[in-house]
């Protein structure tokens, strides 16, 4: 009888004990490849930034006119999905900022960054999502060069204009719009929630001294390394001037 009652009421908790601990230990599996980086890591993630950006900007998924209008542009390729049954998304990408005290000059060498809690991937299925974030403020450039910043709070964020909205001549309303693409699907998304915070580890790799995000992007402090010159010339080329 007393194995009975343990079946009955104390197995199923341990079952369900377990099987929460088993989720947590391969979510935390999941993102080790994600952040547990080195240079060569570091150098394919900005070329992947690159592809992304250049996908998505040849597909006509991003305004033009939009994108001309971004102060800095985050490009987060490949977040990875948690796991099942647990929320937020985590992975790696690259921001470059107009230089120029009116973000009126050519674009910055690349500063790393690393983002936590994007749940918008499971929203849209897939395991795994590409991100292209356009800020378009300057105090969304202050917030995110921040050692840590929470868009929706530190940074008002909201997904990004398309289609017949994105006709019109500006954005306003947000300091960061973002945008998509997970299994082919591409669509506007807002990351509220979400949290960008330098990667100091990775800027100190790439760059061979600890140099601060805001010293990549706005302080002109080092030269754009050769893994990075694929985005920083793709900026150049596609976005060329700035939209006030």
């Amino acid at each position: 009888m007393i194995e009975a009652r343990l079946r009955n009421t104390g197995y199923p908790l341990v079952r369900a004990g377990l099987s929460f601990l088993l989720t947590g230990l391969l979510a935390v599996l999941f993102l080790l490849p994600a952040f547990g980086a080195d240079e060569k890591k570091d150098e394919e993630t900005l070329k992947n930034a690159a592809t992304v950006l250049l996908d998505m900007v040849n597909g006509g998924n991003i305004p033009s006119n939009i994108l001309a209008q971004a102060d800095c542009i985050v490009v987060l390729p490949n977040v990875k999905k948690v796991g099942v049954g647990i929320g937020g998304s985590g992975g790696r990408g690259a921001m470059s900022c107009r230089t120029g005290d009116k973000f009126n000059g050519k674009w910055s060498a690349p500063a790393m960054y690393s983002i936590g809690g994007a749940s918008v991937g499971i929203q849209l299925g897939a395991t795994s999502t590409d991100f292209v974030l356009l800020v378009t403020t300057e105090k969304g450039v202050n917030a995110i060069l921040e050692d840590k910043t929470k868009l929706g709070s530190d940074a008002t964020a909201a997904a990004g204009p398309s289609g017949a909205t994105a006709q019109s001549s500006s954005v306003g309303g947000a300091d960061v719009y973002t945008y998509a693409r997970a299994k082919g699907l591409l669509a506007g998304v807002s990351l509220e929630g979400a949290t960008l915070h330098p990667d100091k580890d990775a800027n100190e790799r790439i760059y061979g001294k600890p140099t601060a995000a805001r010293d990549i992007v706005r302080g002109n402090a080092v030269k754009t390394p050769g893994a990075g010159q694929p985005l920083v010339s793709l900026l150049d080329s596609k976005v060329p001037t700035h939209a006030n």
